[in-house]
């Protein structure tokens, strides 16, 4: 792990490989390490950068105003690169193509893998799923709520917790309640959000785009997916990955590897 100075704050990130750069950029429920099977893979032909976004993992949280896609721009300036491709699940999904969006010469392309999208407003159907799946938890229970959101995101609501991988689940429990900490830290820092969101925008998305999700994704994920391929031109849809939710690379590395390799080709 090295860090550097970027927009005023300190950023973690591991840097391996080289060749043409990509970044990687995790969930909102995870941290840098949610990549530690793609990082090597990717590394014997990319020059790969996973970084840990301002106020996760190991990355410093001052007070000043920011925005996560300016800072991934403040990266590549910091490490030398005028262009990258970028790799974002879930939350990284969303700083990705708002990265794109806002600074789009410095994006080369971008792989969305179960991606958010800003903007974009969860139906009634995952909110009802919620309901049933967690229900109430005390927000201020880190433990009980990382525990909620893996349930509903890692596990997802057609998987009953012993399907699941023992150790991915307690490692994603572990991520997330490091990653709560910093969402707490992150509610009080004013972080500038893409105006106007990416949502009305996926048609601006003029690099190539290749688009997945987890098959035992909530919903939601699938449809946003659709979306992104249906409105950015160009874009490629891969069939949704079996048995795999919302932290697809963790959880099955294998087809994601093949399909990030075959498309940063």
């Amino acid at each position: 792990m090295t860090k550097i100075e970027v927009n005023g704050a300190l950023l973690a990130y591991d840097d391996t490989g080289s060749g043409t750069p990509v970044v990687l950029l995790h969930a909102g429920i995870a941290d840098r390490r949610m990549w530690r099977e793609q990082t090597a893979v990717l590394a014997a032909r990319h020059r790969v950068i996973v970084p840990d976004l301002r106020g996760y993992g190991d990355s410093e949280l001052p007070p000043a105003p920011f925005a996560h896609h300016d800072d991934v721009v403040g990266l590549l300036d910091a490490l030398g690169i005028a262009r990258a491709a970028l790799v974002g699940c879930s939350f990284g999904g969303a700083v990705a193509i708002d990265t794109a969006l806002a600074h789009p010469e410095r994006v080369a392309a971008l792989a969305l893998l179960g991606a958010a999208v800003s903007g974009n407003e969860w139906s009634e159907e995952a909110n009802n799923l919620w309901e049933t799946l967690v229900g109430e938890v005390d927000p201020e229970d880190f433990a009980a709520t990382a525990a909620g959101e893996v349930r509903f995101w890692v596990v997802g609501p057609g998987r009953r917790p012993e399907d699941v991988d023992p150790e991915l689940v307690a490692f994603a429990q572990e991520m997330d309640q490091r990653a709560l900490a910093a969402e707490l830290a992150l509610s009080a820092v004013d972080v500038a959000e893409l105006d106007p969101p990416a949502i009305g925008r996926l048609a601006e998305l003029r690099m190539p785009v290749l688009v997945n999700a987890g098959a035992a994704d909530v919903p939601d994920i699938s449809r946003l997916a659709d979306r992104i391929a249906a409105e950015a031109p160009g874009a490629i849809r891969l069939s949704d990955v079996p048995d795999a939710a919302h932290l697809l690379p963790l959880e099955r590395p294998a087809p994601v590897n093949a399909a990030l390799l075959d498309f940063l080709r």
